[in-house]
C-alpha cells in the first residue's frame, strides 16, 4: 500500500533534525526532495534537498499539472511536490516522507486521506523558536522575525494534523516521532 508521512512545523521547530533519524532507523520510507523556487542555503545541492527552479521553470510545471500541490510561501517564493517524486519513492516500495508547510501538510492530507499520516512538530514555544533561528545564522533578522509571525499562524493550525510532537526535548521527540511512524507503517501492512 502505497502511504505516505507528512511532517510539517514552523522553521526551527526540529522538524528536518526529526526526519533525518527516521531515515537512519532502517525504516521502508524516504525522503520526497521538494521543488523550490528559493536560492540555495548554505551547502544544499540541487536534486538533494531540493529541486531548485526559477520562478518561471515553476510557475511552467504548474501550468503542466506537474504538481501534486504546491504553495506560494511568501510572494514569489514556491514550494511544491512533483508528481514524479510519488512514482520514484513508490517504484522503489518505500513510503514517503514529506517535510511541507503547514497548507502543504493540509493539502497532501486531504488528497491521501488515511494512506497519509500527517504530524506536525510543535517547539516549545514562539520565544525558543527565535532563539534556535537565531542559533542557525542562515538568516538575516528581518527574515527571522518574518519566519517568527508566520511560525505563530502555523500554530494555529496543529490542530489538523493527526499527531503533534512537542520538541522540547530532542531526543524524546525523535522517539516519539519514530513510535508513531512504525505504529502507522505496520497498520495494515
Amino acid at each position: 500500500m502505497n502511504k505516505i508521512l507528512i511532517f510539517s512545523a514552523p522553521s526551527g521547530s526540529g522538524k528536518s533534525t526529526i526526519i533525518n533519524h527516521l531515515l537512519t532507523k532502517g525504516l521502508p520510507i524516504e525522503f520526497s526532495i521538494s521543488a523550490t523556487s528559493r536560492a540555495p542555503r548554505g551547502n544544499e545541492k540541487h536534486g538533494k534537498e531540493y529541486y531548485f527552479l526559477t520562478s518561471e521553470e515553476f510557475r511552467n510545471r504548474i501550468n503542466n499539472d506537474d504538481f501534486v500541490e504546491y504553495e506560494e510561501v511568501y510572494s514569489g517564493c514556491f514550494y511544491g511536490t512533483l508528481k514524479s517524486e510519488l512514482t520514484r519513492v513508490w517504484g522503489n516500495n518505500n513510503s514517503i516522507v514529506f517535510d511541507v508547510d503547514v497548507k502543504g501538510g493540509e493539502n497532501l492530507k486531504r488528497i491521501f486521506g488515511d494512506n497519509a499520516l500527517s504530524i506536525f512538530i510543535m517547539p516549545p514555544s514562539v520565544e525558543e523558536l527565535r532563539r534556535r533561528l537565531i542559533g542557525r545564522a542562515t538568516d538575516s533578522m528581518e527574515k527571522i522575525e518574518q519566519r517568527v509571525a508566520k511560525a505563530s499562524e502555523e500554530i494555529e493550525h496543529s490542530c489538523n494534523f493527526d499527531k503533534v510532537v512537542i520538541n522540547d526535548n530532542l531526543d524524546a521527540a525523535k522517539s516519539e516521532a519514530e513510535q508513531i511512524v512504525r505504529e502507522f507503517l505496520a497498520y495494515n501492512e
